[in-house]
């Protein structure tokens, strides 16, 4: 499996992808994500465990407490994948917007017909 597929299956569940969204701003802790997305702890560890395992987020321990954040490495990754499609489409409707200019001008230019 490529590392984007495996980027992309984790996020692919709403629970994870909730866990995620709730650390955007800053790291938390397991009791704090368990809040914010209500769930019990042995379910926020197991999604949690299978984010990391993605490489999305990383654990860092402080006392008691085991603090979790994103990892920028596997958002970068995801953004480079979806860069090629960016190009892609952009390129495409840049045709399509030079087709629509030439269609509109030759409209303009053409003779009136006459009743």
């Amino acid at each position: 499996m490529s590392a984007q597929v495996h980027l992309f299956h984790a996020l692919a569940d709403p629970v994870r992808l909730r866990i995620v969204e709730s650390m955007k701003l800053k790291e938390r802790a397991v009791n704090d994500i368990c809040e914010r997305v209500d769930i019990h702890q042995s379910g926020v560890s197991r999604h949690l465990r299978i984010l990391a395992e993605a490489g999305l987020v990383q654990m860092r321990p402080d006392g008691q407490k085991r603090l979790y954040s994103l990892r920028k490495e596997a958002f970068d990754q995801l953004d480079f994948w979806i860069a090629g499609y960016r190009r892609h489409w952009e390129a495409r409707l840049d045709r399509l917007g030079v087709a629509l200019e030439h269609r509109q001008t030759a409209v303009h230019t053409s003779p009136q017909e006459k009743p």
